[in-house]
This record gives structure tokens, sequence and C-alpha cells, in this order.
């Protein structure tokens, strides 16, 4: 089982004196900041040079400095960044103003993982991952609670990394909720595999032909996005607080019945081969190689099926839909807001 530490396990002490760089001020980037600097911590937000980020940064109350100069003041840097953009970023501006004792940090194990960033080796290598989007991390912080997050080291010259980390962890609200030992490897490919599988490249490629086998079939199309997309919420949400036999227990008997019998004929022993196949992709290395790759060509393919997506039937059907129904989209702008770009 694995290792939860909480807020009695964390010595806020061993971050008191740290001089801590946010690089990045996006969706995570504004929470880490603020609830640092709320924790009594020393932090500025490192941006590039013109980011739009800079003014929301400064206007609550930040210093901001570019990524060089932050990295420099610092000695404890969080990497915030797009994964395809850090390594560039970190070879220009970030390597050479780090020195022997300075803690390097990041919230997704992926450039690590895959030897895009190799550290110098008097460098501590951590990361303090929140389980949750930005706006979460930030909000359930300033109600006195917390997002639970994942802590490991990959590298720990000092002797002190994890202690670090796990104070890291508190400083951002982590610890109130739980603190989960892990390592780079497992997170980023546990990661990957559920983007990939199930929690996006699954859970879309499932709507979209549950919906296209009803509309194929002559049902209306209005008829098949709810019950293939609409109603989806529902379970997920009842999965989220309950469990699956939480679920379960919440919908229908015949709803049940249906899931325990016909779900495995769907989700069958060739989906799961397909999904060990790209569990082995991601543990290559291929996956990666691939994205890089893609994104140092401008992602032509990237762009091509983002835009086929959109021209989809449920799509437009989905658009006109929701316009029936505006509480889907209340408190989306604050969200936005919250959350800004990606510094």
């Amino acid at each position: 089982m694995a290792n939860i530490y909480y807020e009695k396990d964390a010595d806020r002490s061993v971050i008191a004196d740290r001089k801590v760089a946010v690089l990045g001020y996006g969706s995570q980037g504004h929470a880490h900041a603020l609830n640092m600097k709320e924790s009594g911590i020393d932090v500025r937000v490192g941006l590039r040079d013109g980011s739009s980020s800079k003014a929301k940064a400064e206007a609550a109350g930040l210093v901001v400095r570019s990524i060089a100069d932050a990295t420099a003041e610092a000695d404890l840097v969080m990497m915030l960044m797009p994964d395809t953009e850090m390594a560039a970023i970190y070879e220009a501006e970030v390597a050479p103003n780090l020195s022997d004792g300075d803690a390097l940090f990041f919230a997704h194990g992926f450039n690590i993982r895959f030897n895009l960033i190799t550290p110098a080796a008097g460098i501590d290598v951590c990361m303090v991952a929140p389980k949750g989007p930005g706006h979460l991390v930030r909000r359930t912080y300033t109600e006195g609670g917390g997002v639970p997050c994942l802590i490991a080291v990959e590298q720990d010259p000092s002797g002190s990394a994890k202690a670090l980390a796990l104070a890291y962890a508190d400083a951002i609200g982590g610890a109130r909720a739980g603190v989960i030992e892990t390592t780079f490897t497992e997170e980023t490919e546990t990661d990957l595999f559920g983007e990939q599988a199930v929690l996006c490249g699954g859970a879309t490629a499932l709507v979209q032909a549950g919906f296209e086998t009803l509309t194929d079939a002559g049902y209306q199309p209005e008829i098949a996005y709810f019950e293939c997309l609409h109603e989806l919420k529902l379970i997920v949400d009842l999965m989220y607080e309950e469990g699956i036999a939480g679920m379960r227990y919440s919908v229908s008997d015949t709803a049940e019945y249906g899931d325990l019998t016909r779900g495995p004929r769907v989700i069958n022993d060739a989906v799961k081969a397909e999904m060990r196949q790209i569990l082995s992709e991601i543990q290559s290395g291929q996956f990666a190689d691939e994205w890089v790759a893609e994104s140092r060509a401008g992602r032509p393919n990237f762009h091509a099926l983002e835009a086929a997506g959109h021209e989809t039937l449920i799509e437009k059907v989905g658009g006109e839909l929701r316009q029936m129904m505006p509480w889907i989209s209340a408190g989306k702008q604050s969200v936005a807001e919250t959350s800004g770009g990606q510094g």
C-alpha cells in the first residue's frame, strides 16, 4: 500500500527559509504561487518576456521576474510550463542559473522520465503533483482544505529532498487532504495511460461510438446526445463520490443489470489488449518521442485531428442543446479568469 502523509508529517521549517520560484502562471502556476505566498513562503513568479500573465500575477500581489532572474534568485524552482516547451526553456534559462544545493521541482514527471531534462548531480529533483486542476487547488486552500498531492524524489544529494517535497506539498494545501508517495516513472506512465485509455481518449471514443451507433440506427441525434454524453456526468459524479459499487446502488436495477452483463462485452479482452499496447508505447518512450516530434514540427496532425473533432455531429448537436441549459455554463467564466494562461 502507498505511503500517505498529512500535516502532522510535514515540517514546514524545511521550506521556510527557501526562496521559491514558480515558473509559469497558468492553471497550476497561479495556485502554487498564491497558496505558497499565503503560507508565508518567499515566492516569486518567473514568466517569459511579453507574457500575458504578468499583469494578473502582479495584480495578485506577486513578485514577477524573468525566468532566468527568478531562477537565479531562488534555491527551489518549480517548473510549471507545458511538457513540450519545458526542455528548451530549461536549457536556455534555468540550467545556467542553478547551483549545487538548489532544488528543481516538477508537477508532472514527463521531462525527467523521458530524459528530456537531465539536471546536474548536485541538485535535488522532486515532484509535487496536485491531483486536481489549479482552480480547485486554489479554491480548496482558501476554504481551509486542500487537494491530495503526489510527491516523488528522483535525485537527493542533499539527503532532505523528500522532506522538502512534503513541506512544499503542505505549503500549497496538499497535506490537509493527504500526500501520497510515488516515483517519477509511476506518476508519468500512469498519468499518460489514464489520459489516453480512460479519462480522455477512452471516454471520448466510447461516447462518440455510442452516439454514432444510435444515429446510424436512425435515432434522433438529440436523443442520442442525451443518452451517450449528457447523462455521463451523473454517472461519473456518482463514481467520484461513492465508487463504482455506490454508483450501481444509486441507479435502477435495470441499469445495474445492463452494466454488469453488457459492460464487459463493450470493454472486452480485445480492448484490454489494446490498452496494454498503449501502455507499452508509453513505457518504451514511443509516445513521448512521437509527441515531441509532432510539437517540433508545428503539430500538423494534432491540429488536423482537433479540427475534425469540432466538425462532428455530436459537437454540433451538443452546442445547440447546451444553449437550452444555461445552468451548465454557470460559473464557467470565473474559473477561466482564475486559471490564466501558460505563462
